[in-house]
Order: structure tokens, then sequence, then C-alpha cells
């Protein structure tokens, strides 16, 4: 089996990518494959990366406060290209608490606020992959 794969991403304006860097190492310490797509993606870059890498997930990392635009967006995109169903979807950074319910009913399947061991989410990625055969 093959280990799963993530592509973590950086949508947006934001500069700012140690956060995204540590969950990178975090998830390539844990045994998955990470793909990292570096700094000011947009969207339709994030999808591509996603649809080209043959990733099970997408980690999208946001501090500049447009998630509520550009992760749906993603979702959206995702969708269009018919991959959303095999692919989880999860989001972090500074994401205030009363974002979050719409954030998850746009399809983001968790929130990872600052602080949040990266044991939570390695521990979610293996609990929630849409494929069913793990390797790690």
């Amino acid at each position: 089996m093959r280990p799963i794969r993530v592509l973590v991403a950086k949508p947006g304006l934001d500069g700012h990518d140690r956060g995204a860097k540590v969950i990178a190492r975090a998830l390539r310490d844990a045994g998955m494959e990470v793909i990292y797509t570096g700094l000011r993606q947009t969207p339709e870059q994030i999808v591509q990366s996603a649809i080209q890498e043959d990733v099970d997930v997408v980690a999208m990392s946001i501090l500049s406060g447009a998630h509520n635009h550009l992760l749906p967006k993603v979702i959206e995109l995702l969708k269009k290209e018919d991959a959303y169903e095999d692919i989880l979807v999860i989001g972090g950074g500074v994401i205030p608490e009363e974002d979050i319910p719409f954030l998850k009913e746009s399809g983001v399947a968790q929130i990872f606020t600052p602080g949040t061991p990266t044991t939570v989410t390695i521990d979610f990625i293996k609990e929630n992959l849409k494929r069913s055969t793990i390797g790690a």
C-alpha cells in the first residue's frame, strides 16, 4: 500500500508559511508523502496540483483572513473536477471560531487552529481518509 499523499497549500496572498512547514514536516515524520506548493497559490493552482499529484488530502494553511472565500473556492473547483469525493480537505491557521461552521458546511472536513498538536491533525487524517486502503 502506498503512503497517504498530502498536498500542503498556502492559498491567497498570505506570505507566512512557518505553520505550513511545521505541519508538512510532522506529516512526513508520520510516514505520509507531502507535496508543499509554496506561497501565494490560487485555488485553481491548488486543485490542479492536487489532481496532478493524485493526493489523498489537501491541507490548506491560511492566515490572511480570506479563508471564507478561498477554502470554499477550492472545494467548488474540486467538485467541478470530480475530485472532491476522493480527497479529504482540511484547513488550518488563524481562523475565528465563528467562521468554522460555515467552512465545514462548505465541505472542509476539519479546521485546526493555532496550538493544535500535530498528532491531532495526523490522527484526523488517518481516521477520515476517503480512500479505503491506508498505508503509512
